[in-house]
């Protein structure tokens, strides 16, 4: 078993490996091309390049991008000017992705379903807590997604417990079945839900796959894809892999199961093995989900519109889910609040990056977080700093055995800086903690895909569920308590190393944004 295990990770590794590189080579060779051809031409290129670099200076530092990220691209401009310069066009420039937004912009206003308004539900958050409702306002407004009504909500924490749901959600469809995730693998979960899909086709229910191009490298193939479009199961991919893409670091991170307009699935599991405890290549795999009914089926639902109709030819119609879609949605039970979002690299405003920040500044008596990644941003490291000095209860739980060493290696840049300021940091002890939650003071808290680290809040798709006064939050709380008790507790004692070891940390943390 030991020895598949192993076998499996190798597998995955190199399969990204062949894939991607290549890919890079050639980016480099068309990069090299580019500066031989233009070498007859050296003195005036030189001079217009260097007018063009000091441009490019300008033009970040005025922007209201991240600090960290802003000096990542400043240092490669000054050391390459020219691979500097054309590295940040095709890669580091939001604008290099505006193909890909704007088709997404176009699909959105041809879904054919519509969005609550939420202006009602706006309104008894004003009269319920003003502070909070002027947090789901702000993602609502940066966003589009609206404020609800939460119905039920039902909180698993491991992988394993959810995807039993989510097996029995499926064998119950009717009509329609939409799934979406970044990572795809074959193995015990796929094959168990891959059985359920053909025989629900065979019953008439249209069944989608969206998995992520990148995301799915060296774990689910072009074959994949032919069998299950030969089982009558429809099967796209998002933002295809494309040499000098400016969208190729925009990947669909998003998590996401529909069935028939009645029950929807997010969370940090993806469809592979190890997100079940079905293979431990990093001890156990500490992952978690939620399981929603009511309004909110409506956003995961136009959110996967909106993916699958920008993937493909064969669209999603208004008979499909149109005319009695709200039948399956509305519902008179009231659990507290939900705001269903999905956060975007081609928006300004970073949302659930802002939104942290926010629920950090107006937390009383604590404030708890889920992660697998610790890379932070410069506002919202300050922002944890300035939490725990006020004397809020700050926490993280990061990994005990890391998935990747040298991204842990970078996390762990961090904990000296906020162990001094009071944040406590558990390591989960017995493996990988690969969950995406926060928890403030008992009553708002969000669970989703979106990882403390650059990737997750400035440059993939992802998606998250803001709570307020939800029972799910209960549930959340005493898997945080339960995962405690477990992981061993970083102390600043321990992060105490030598000058060599802080040079060391700042040169990594320099580096975080491309990680």
């Amino acid at each position: 078993m030991h020895k598949k295990k192993k076998t499996s990770v190798l597998r995955i590794v190199t399969g990204r490996i062949v894939t991607v590189l290549p890919v890079v080579i050639l980016q480099g060779l068309i990069i090299y091309g580019i500066a031989k051809w233009l070498a007859p031409f050296a003195t005036l290129f030189y001079s217009v390049l260097s007018v063009l670099s000091a441009l490019f200076v300008l033009f970040l530092i005025s922007n209201r991008g991240e600090g960290a990220y802003k000096m990542l691209w400043l240092l490669a401009m000054f050391v390459a000017p020219l691979p500097g310069a054309l590295m940040y066009l095709f890669y580091g420039n939001k604008r290099t992705g505006n193909v890909l937004e704007q088709r997404l912009s176009a699909i959105h206003d041809s879904i054919p379903i519509a969005l609550n308004d939420g202006a009602q539900v706006q309104e008894q958050l004003q009269c319920d807590d003003k502070r909070i409702a002027q947090t789901f306002a702000y993602i609502t407004k940066i966003t589009g997604f609206p404020a609800l009504r939460n119905d039920t909500a039902r909180y698993y924490p491991v992988g394993e417990l959810l995807f039993e749901q989510m097996l029995s959600a499926l064998k119950k469809a009717t009509k329609y079945v939409f799934i979406e995730y970044f990572i795809v693998q074959e193995g015990v979960m796929w094959a168990a839900m891959v059985d359920v899909m053909q025989r629900k086709v065979q019953e008439g229910v249209d069944v989608r796959v969206l998995y992520d191009d990148i995301g799915s490298i060296g774990t689910f193939s072009a074959r994949n894809r032919a069998s299950l479009l030969k089982m009558g199961i429809k099967c796209e991919k998002f933002n295809p892999l494309i040499v000098l893409s400016g969208a190729l670091n925009n990947r669909d991170h998003r998590k996401i199961m529909v069935v028939d307009g009645i029950v929807a699935f997010s969370g940090g599991i993806n469809l592979a093995d190890e997100y079940i405890n079905e293979e431990h290549p990093f001890g156990h795999w500490k992952d978690i989900g939620f399981e929603i009914t009511g309004d909110a089926i409506r956003s995961y639902t136009f959110m996967f519109i909106e993916f699958w109709n920008a993937s493909s030819l064969n669209k999603i119609t208004k008979e499909l889910v149109g005319d009695d879609f709200a039948q399956g949605a509305v519902s008179t039970a009231f659990d507290g609040y939900v705001l269903p979002y999905y956060d975007s690299p081609g928006r300004t405003e970073a949302a659930s990056n802002n939104l942290f920040i926010d629920l950090l500044g107006q937390a009383r008596d604590y404030i708890w977080f889920y992660t697998p990644y610790l890379l932070l941003g410069d506002g919202l490291r300050e922002a944890f700093v300035r939490a725990a000095q006020r004397g809020v209860d700050v926490r993280i739980i990061m990994p005990g055995i890391p998935d990747k060493k040298v991204v842990y290696r970078m996390s762990r840049s961090y904990y000296r800086e906020l162990l001094e300021a009071g944040v406590k940091i558990f390591e989960y002890s017995p493996g990988f903690v690969h969950a995406k939650a926060c928890l403030a003071d008992d009553c708002v808290g969000s669970i989703g895909t979106v990882n403390l680290d650059y990737r997750s809040l400035y440059l993939h798709y992802e998606c998250n569920a803001l709570f307020y006064k939800a029972s799910v939050l209960i549930d959340l709380k005493k898997d945080f308590e339960a995962s405690m008790k477990v992981s061993r507790v970083c102390t600043l004692q321990g992060e105490k190393k030598g000058l060599l070891h802080r040079i060391i940390n700042g040169t990594l943390r320099i580096f975080a944004p491309l990680v």
